[in-house]
């Protein structure tokens, strides 16, 4: 007798969902933890709950400060990302011409090191150290890429037929863009707006080294409660949960235009 596929697919996706979320949970349960019941072995499941690692989180840091810091940054990021890379993926898609994205995919798969010091060099110079501006850029290199390839897909996806009969009826190229293809991918640029923001939101080592006191981003920040030979594990998980809210909420609010353009845009692919 055949087994029911169902079953048979939730016994599939158990260990992935497993492998995915007890991190997760791990996470969120050793935020409510005293912080030397974080690193206790054996691990402690059964536990008094505690405020403290957020309030250590409030008090000892401008939390507020930093979250409105990453906001700025990831959105600007964001925006400048989807722009030239709406555009860009428009371009490569009209012309055939696929080594500019592919220079934008090898630059985004190099490590991030190779870039910093000459962009630090670059901002110094220009007085632009601790600058907003210093870190949307940067960000920006990150989140275009991503843009570029989710979006070709999508516009290689359009008939080619319609785009000409746009032409021939007079309609420059960036209308034609604007007007005819731009909505057509509306469910790639939702999954484009998704993706730019979660990476730059999480992203590291820029927001490291070219930010300072007062443009430090909350996944910087977080690098404080780690000392030499010891670390303030419970305001680090607090910090960790409270940074993943966002890109979580985002993904869960958007769950379904996220799963429907990925979709699209493999079957386009």
């Amino acid at each position: 007798m055949a087994m029911n596929p169902k079953p048979m697919q939730r016994l599939v996706l158990l260990p992935m969902a497993l492998l995915i979320l007890l991190p997760i949970a791990w996470m969120l349960l050793s935020s409510f933890k005293p912080s030397a019941q974080v690193t206790a072995y054996p691990p402690r499941l059964w536990f008094g709950p505690t405020l403290e690692n957020y309030r250590t989180l409030f008090a000892g840091t401008p939390f507020l400060r930093y979250t409105w810091n990453s906001t700025v940054i990831t959105a600007g990021s964001t925006a400048i990302g989807l722009l030239l890379g709406t555009a860009a993926a428009f371009a490569v898609s009209w012309t055939r011409i696929t080594w500019p994205a592919t220079v934008t995919l090898l630059a985004r798969m190099a490590p991030g090191t190779l870039f910093l010091l000459p962009w630090y060099v670059m901002f110094r110079e220009a007085g632009m150290i601790g600058s907003y501006w210093a870190l949307i850029l940067t960000h920006a290199a990150i989140t275009m890429p991503i843009v570029i390839w989710v979006l070709l897909p999508f516009f290689d996806g359009i008939p080619r037929s319609m785009l000409e009969s746009a032409q021939v009826d007079g309609c420059s190229v960036p209308r034609i863009l604007w007007r005819i293809a731009l909505p057509l991918v509306l469910p790639g640029v939702v999954v484009a707006s998704i993706l730019a923001f979660v990476f730059s939101w999480n992203y590291f080592l820029f927001a490291l080294v070219l930010s300072n006191s007062e443009t430090r981003t909350l996944i910087a920040a977080s690098f404080n409660f780690i000392g030499e030979g010891a670390a303030n594990w419970g305001a680090l998980m607090a910090a960790a949960t409270l940074i993943a809210l966002p890109p979580l909420v985002l993904a869960f609010i958007v769950q379904r235009r996220l799963v429907s353009g990925l979709a699209t845009g493999a079957v386009k692919g």
